[in-house]
């Protein structure tokens, strides 16, 4: 008599350990993706629901904003410029049956996917694009992983390349380079200053041809400055009318 009851406080309390382990609690951002034998039959939640022991069986899923880091990759660059690019990729699930049914592990498969497709990317491109372009390839480097994740519930929201790092000899290089467009812009806007300043000069050369009175005015201006403070320049004026005339003769 005994062995039954103590037979069936066991039992008792097994059936209430059943009961309670049938509910699970799942947050705002968790879903249940709930197999039936092995097989898919529904995707649960979120708050209180119902997983029958043994018949059913429960993945959780988080549907919040994934933040990964790609790691460090080696890129050649079409211009044959090896340089190491870092990423930083933000994904999200949107379909969780997808997500668990259609890949094995979908973080382990979106961040392997992002390493290849960032070194594919870049590779195309050349060393000035990877530095100055950097929206466009962010862009393109997220169409092209949203498209392939797209299989497996999966949204890529952004992608941004943090940084791209080079070598002492392609900085110095780079540098050099710089430093050289920079004399050259210098070079061509003192040309381009002479230039404006010849047409300037000659237009003003018409003008006082026109007016021998201008002519005589700029004379004695510039004499006035010659003949400045604490100067030992010793000027004689010359008529204008009086070089005229001897051309004249």
């Amino acid at each position: 008599m005994i062995e039954f009851e103590y037979f069936g406080a066991m039992l008792l309390f097994m059936l209430i350990g059943l009961v309670i382990s049938m509910f699970r609690v799942l947050r705002e951002y968790e879903r249940g993706v709930i197999f039936m034998l092995g097989r898919f039959y529904r995707v649960k939640g979120p708050g209180l629901i119902i997983v029958i022991p043994i018949l059913q069986q429960m993945v959780r899923v988080d549907l919040r904003t994934v933040v990964m880091d790609v790691p460090t990759q080696d890129v050649i660059s079409r211009d044959n410029v090896s340089v190491q690019v870092n990423a930083v990729i933000y994904f999200r699930v949107m379909d969780p049956e997808r997500a668990i049914i259609q890949v094995e592990n979908y973080l382990e498969a979106t961040s392997q996917l992002s390493q290849t497709t960032l070194r594919s990317v870049l590779g195309q491109h050349e060393l000035d694009d990877m530095l100055a372009e950097r929206d466009t390839l962010n862009n393109d480097i997220q169409h092209i992983l949203d498209k392939q994740t797209e299989a497996w519930g999966i949204k890529v929201a952004n992608v941004e390349i943090k940084h791209v790092d080079l070598n002492e000899t392609m900085v110095r290089a780079i540098a050099k380079q710089a430093e050289a467009e920079r004399e050259r812009r210098a070079k061509v806007i003192h040309a381009i200053g002479e230039s404006e300043a010849a047409e300037k000069l000659a237009s003003a050369a018409q003008m006082l041809s026109t007016q021998e009175q201008a002519i005589q005015l700029r004379y004695l201006q510039t004499l006035v400055e010659i003949a400045g403070d604490k100067s030992s320049t010793i000027v004689f004026p010359l008529p204008v009318d009086l070089l005229q005339k001897l051309r004249s003769e």
